[in-house]
């Protein structure tokens, strides 16, 4: 076995990546990362998710692609430039919302929904506002970040919030949750 996905991608994923290299954007999640929350998303049927910075639908295509019928997205980023790419190749699937709003303010706004699975591939649900963020988990939901080892684009400071953040986690007792030296860093928790 070896680090290379040795799967279908999702439908327009060749695309969004293509439109994702034009555009300039490079926080994109890896194809690693984005392949295990295909996976984790298939444990989920008829759940509601909630994706905490959209980009330009590149882990978008990835949950769409694991989630059933039933169940819904909600995509939460504050870039119009970079959600019309994911409204110009997802946006006809009426399982997904796209929502053009600042990460904090639309969590003050929407503090008492409920989700499933929550990836927080941004700031407001990850390094702020995070007590916030998990009280919108359901219990047994799954709630995921990554890019928690060091990354060559991380600002001077980066690595302590990081590691704070995982002293954070790790203390919480109600979360089990799993690390992973693995693509970019991955955290794995599920609400008890």
């Amino acid at each position: 076995m070896t680090e290379e996905i040795n799967q279908p991608l999702p439908t327009y994923y060749a695309a969004i990546n293509e439109a994702t290299q034009a555009s300039g954007f490079t926080m994109a999640s890896d194809v690693l990362t984005c392949s295990l929350l295909r996976t984790l998303a298939a444990t989920k049927p008829a759940a509601k998710f909630l994706e905490l910075g959209t980009g330009t639908g590149l882990s978008t295509a990835w949950i769409l692609d694991g989630m059933d019928k039933d169940s819904t997205l909600v995509s939460v980023d504050n870039s119009a430039d970079f959600l019309k790419i994911t409204q110009d190749f997802l946006g006809h699937d009426e399982r997904l919302q796209l929502i053009c709003s600042d990460g904090g303010d639309w969590v003050a706004q929407n503090k008492n929904q409920k989700f499933d699975y929550i990836f927080a591939d941004t700031w407001h649900g990850k390094y702020l506002l995070l007590d916030e963020v998990l009280e919108m988990l359901n219990t047994s939901g799954l709630y995921i970040i990554d890019d928690m080892l060091p990354q060559p684009n991380w600002p001077d400071g980066h690595a302590q919030k990081a590691t704070k953040l995982l002293q954070v986690l790790d203390q919480r007792n109600d979360l089990v949750l799993t690390k992973q030296v693995w693509a970019t860093g991955i955290v794995i928790a599920v609400k008890k």
